[in-house]
């Protein structure tokens, strides 16, 4: 079954209002987003990607690549650019060690409407693959299993040129990692199990000692939630974080999809009234002598998106509209009044948002509602073999098979609650039990170029055995250095201080056939 026309879950599907509310919101997935095109207009001044599946082909994890390039179908590589340790940027502003460089937005943006340039340049953008040869750190052979069956590991470098980067200040003692998209089918569930069912499972995890938690997720000697673990949600209230590999967010309609068609797009609505820039972008394009000219030879016409930064057309005036037009980065009264008095993305907008409140709830009940694949095959007789071995590695430590939700009391959003209330309501997932394979908590698999911090998220399996069938290739791990599940599993036996060392061991003596078995099983969930 494919996951491009796999259906709603069944909640949506048995009630006829709630799957054509479900359908609307599906084409905003599904088109391309224009300067123009309403309902489907967006972008600029600069943005991420053009559209939702170049992030997630056919709703799925993004493909693995060796050119970063933001119109590439299936690219769902996001660029981490972080400083290793702790230090000062050239303009004096201090900064901690693993935190993310604030000369560009947090998903960077490397595409831009002209006259502007990209905050950064993609021909700047370096990705080299490496192997690992010989022995890995734990011992264990980086090329073949004790039966003599092939394997190969590969890694990613990334490298951005300083150059690349059209800031003011440029950054400083930087690195990059990447990390890709996940599937989004399913986060709807997700978004419904509980945090006190959540805390069980740190508990649990705590308790048996196998693996050391997040501090900044888990008090370990209070057995409680870190104060970071938090996160504040726009109506003021808190969940506890369980979306991206990193943990940033915790409720699915204030993070991964709710957040992505305002960041990603740049698509404005009522409750993301403002760009998402950096205040080093817009001092440098302020400065930029190229853009200051072409807005003084095409930004006088009120029809021209360049109008806003006009002014008098003088360069002094310009420069001063772009530095105040780009830097409008916050959600308050004065943003807003700024907004309705320039339209900053031009006369075709007349001061109204490119997202309309009732097509933004659309898209929550179908992000919401969005089912899961069809699990394939579990009666096989290899399947079932593989699935006794994957239980009997220890591999359902991280991998929880099964959560239950008992009262789905998902946070939802200001702007869709206010046309939840007409009667079509959200997707309700109370008394569900779902299957996603994931325990929802970071891990450390202490790999070579590892994720910024080190601390992964466990992703759920469900689905991703379609991977291949439906995008062309099957790659896992957060950076996609994984082509196959067999590499995946690997490297989680790099080192003997990854928490998932003894499962991955266990998988690395076992003979072919029982190998195959396994992965078999994953690919059939």
């Amino acid at each position: 079954m494919s996951i491009l026309t796999h259906p709603p879950a069944p909640i949506v599907a048995d009630d006829y209002s709630l799957y054509q509310i479900f359908k609307k919101g599906e084409t905003f997935f599904e088109h391309d987003f224009t300067f123009f095109n309403r309902p489907y207009s967006g972008l600029g001044p600069a943005w991420v990607r053009p559209g939702c599946e170049y992030c997630h082909p056919s709703y799925g994890h993004g493909k693995r690549q060796t050119k970063y390039d933001a119109s590439e179908m299936g690219n769902g590589y996001l660029l981490v650019i972080y400083h290793p340790t702790a230090g000062t940027d050239p303009d004096g502003v201090s900064y901690a060690a693993n935190s993310y460089i604030r000369q560009v937005t947090g998903m960077p943006q490397t595409r831009a409407m002209s006259p502007f340039k990209p905050p950064v340049d993609e021909s700047g953008i370096h990705i080299t693959w490496n192997k690992v040869t010989g022995t890995m750190p734990s011992g264990l052979s980086a090329t073949q299993f004790p039966d003599g069956e092939t394997f190969e590991l590969i890694y990613p470098d990334v490298s951005i040129d300083a150059t690349a980067f059209n800031t003011d200040p440029k950054p400083t003692n930087y690195e990059v990692r990447l990390e890709s998209t996940i599937g989004i089918y399913g986060t709807g569930l997700l978004d419904a199990i509980s945090q006190d069912s959540m805390k069980a499972q740190y508990q649990s995890e705590a308790a048996k000692g196998y693996v050391t938690l997040n501090p900044d997720m888990w008090n370990t000697a209070a057995n409680d939630w870190a104060s970071s673990a938090w996160y504040l949600l726009a109506d003021g209230t808190k969940r506890i974080k369980k979306y991206t590999y990193a943990l940033t967010r915790a409720a699915l309609l204030d993070g991964p999809g709710a957040n992505a068609m305002w960041n990603i797009t740049n698509v404005t609505r009522s409750d993301r009234h403002y760009l998402y820039t950096t205040p080093a972008w817009a001092k440098a394009m302020s400065e930029d002598e190229e853009v200051i000219r072409t807005i003084q030879q095409d930004g006088k016409s009120t029809a021209s998106l360049l109008h806003p930064y006009y002014a008098d057309g003088s360069a002094d005036s310009i420069s001063y509209m772009v530095n105040k037009l780009l830097s409008l980065s916050g959600n308050d009264d004065a943003t807003h009044a700024t907004y309705d008095k320039y339209f900053v993305k031009g006369a075709p907008w007349n001061g109204e948002e490119e997202m309309k409140d009732e097509d933004y709830y659309h898209f929550a009940v179908w992000h919401k509602g969005l089912g899961v694949p069809e699990a394939r095959n579990l009666d096989n007789e290899e399947i079932q073999r593989g699935k006794t071995l994957f239980y009997q590695m220890g591999c359902t430590s991280c991998h929880r098979p099964s959560w239950k939700i008992r009262k789905d009391n998902s946070w939802i959003d200001p702007v869709s609650r206010k046309f939840c209330s007409i009667g079509n309501g959200m997707p309700d997932y109370s008394n569900t039990t779902i299957w996603p394979y994931t325990d929802l908590i970071q891990h450390n698999l202490h790999i070579i170029n590892n994720i910024r911090t080190g601390w992964c998220r466990t992703t759920p399996l469900w689905g991703r055995g379609l991977s291949t069938q439906e995008t062309g290739e099957g790659s896992r791990l957060h950076d996609c250095r994984a082509r196959n599940v067999t590499e995946a599993i690997m490297w989680h036996a790099y080192s003997k201080e990854s928490d998932a060392f003894f499962a991955a061991k266990q998988f690395y003596n076992l003979p072919k056939s029982d190998r195959d078995a396994v992965i078999a099983f994953i690919n059939a969930i």
